[in-house]
């Protein structure tokens, strides 16, 4: 249960991060190149504050991460803000959790993870219903904003299995932020005479950085500990109808019964994915204990 919570929660988080960068980006407020560096940069922030006060007065002042997690991170969120500048939400969720489903499942099967018939059934369930909830508003994607979205959704994927087995979730993301901020740094002088900030941009941009990512992100780094990899792949698929439904509570959107009948769809394909792969970690976990 605790772990289904702190899934509820990040998923949420994911959600809401998506909610805010539509609502910045969407009404120009503010340049995608800014808004990637204020989200990193206040992140890192507010993350290295925290780490130093969670330390014990014994021990040493650590800051952890790792360079390849934090270039994935810095190309996830650059990668994710500029593709909202041609690409509209639902077909950007379409093909970042696309992304995400081909990378995270890729490396799960390669690491020897099972995958079989049901949870594939699940899958193919959920991500019908994603179509399906998108399917009004398809048609052909502009190329360079569907390129950098399934780079968004490649590096996301790379950044989650890089997490899995973290055991110090709130040092490991803030490191990952510090090293990212700068990448991001950097991008925002090469692009300087593009910046366009207004304070209603800077304000959804630090609540970005702060809450729906940095703390976010400490909760992901929790729950991948729980999840197996093809898990946390899959629910995450969640995480559009989790923005739609933000969008009719904070943006003004209406409830439609497609939105509702794609919502059942995925939350049922989740549902038989997910439950079947517990099932069966339960199972071998319980024949290791007896052999």
């Amino acid at each position: 249960m605790r772990v289904v919570i702190l899934t509820v929660f990040t998923l949420i988080s994911f959600a809401a991060n998506s909610l805010l960068c539509r609502l910045a980006l969407g009404n120009n407020l503010i340049d995608p190149v800014s808004f990637t560096t204020l989200r990193l940069s206040s992140g890192a922030c507010a993350l290295s504050i925290i780490t130093l006060l969670l330390d014990k007065p014994t021990s040493p002042k650590r800051i952890k991460g790792s360079w390849i997690s934090s270039f994935a991170l810095f190309i996830y969120a650059i990668a994710f803000s500029s593709a909202y500048i041609s690409l509209h939400a639902g077909m950007g969720a379409l093909i970042l959790f696309g992304a995400v489903q081909i990378t995270m499942i890729g490396v799960a099967i390669k690491s020897g993870e099972y995958f079989g018939p049901t949870q594939w059934i699940g899958t193919g369930i959920a991500i019908g219903g994603l179509i399906y909830l998108v399917f009004p508003g398809f048609t052909a994607p502009e190329p360079l904003g569907a390129l950098l979205m399934c780079i968004s959704g490649v590096s996301w994927g790379i950044y989650s299995v890089l997490g899995k087995g973290n055991l110090t979730p709130v040092a490991t993301t803030a490191g990952n932020f510090m090293r990212a901020a700068p990448f991001a740094i950097i991008a925002s002088l090469v692009a300087f005479s593009a910046i366009h900030l207004e304070p209603y941009g800077l304000l959804l941009s630090l609540i970005s950085g702060i809450i729906t990512s940095g703390l976010g992100y400490i909760l992901w780094y929790k729950v991948l500990r729980s999840l197996t990899t093809t898990q946390a792949s899959v629910v995450q698929l969640l995480v559009p109808v989790l923005a739609a439904f933000g969008g009719v509570a904070f943006l003004a959107e209406r409830v439609t019964m497609r939105l509702f009948f794609s919502s059942l769809l995925i939350l049922g394909g989740v549902t038989l994915a997910v439950k079947n792969t517990s099932l069966r970690s339960i199972k071998t976990l319980n024949s290791g204990k007896k052999s």
